[in-house]
């Protein structure tokens, strides 16, 4: 079998960034995936489950909320390797053209404070393995990043 897209990616060079990890024609239309890669991969501690699903909770509630945006959110979700997320969007984009969207959903995980969004036995099939205070944590981490992120870090290393 042929490799992956994301398994040819050199994870020894990769760092936290907002990067096209593919884009995909559906019928006429074009779905962008984004890699939200949150730690430098196999340097840093991975995050858990907890935050992660947290993370999950908030941001794809944010990203379907958001006005101008919201149409076009198809899927936001966790990467199995507990590294970063992956977004996809129905369009054509780059990572500059999603940056603001992306700084503000996690300024919303920073800053959210409360019951987290279906965070409920009957919304959820895990409602307790949450940690708002590392999503919080994460939140501030990587929006911090986006604030002033190098152009390497929005195009994969090569």
């Amino acid at each position: 079998m042929e490799k992956i897209t994301s398994f040819t990616i050199d994870h020894i060079k990769l760092q936290p960034g907002l990067y096209v990890s593919r884009k995909d024609k559906v019928g006429a239309e074009t779905v962008t995936t984004f890699d939200l890669r949150l730690t430098s991969p196999n340097e840093e501690p991975v995050m858990n489950t907890a935050e992660m699903h947290t993370i999950e909770h908030l941001a794809a509630t944010y990203l379907r909320n958001e006005p101008a945006w919201k149409d076009k959110v198809l899927y936001f979700g966790p990467m199995g390797c507990r590294t970063g997320f992956y977004l996809l969007l129905a369009g054509d984009y780059t990572s500059r053209d999603i940056l603001g969207l992306v700084q503000n959903c996690f300024l919303f995980v920073r800053d959210f404070r409360g019951e987290v969004p279906g965070a409920s036995a009957r919304d959820c099939g895990n409602y307790l393995d949450m940690n708002l205070p590392m999503a919080n944590y994460w939140g501030s981490r990587y929006g911090a990043l986006l604030e002033n992120i190098p152009e390497d870090r929005l195009v994969y290393p090569e």
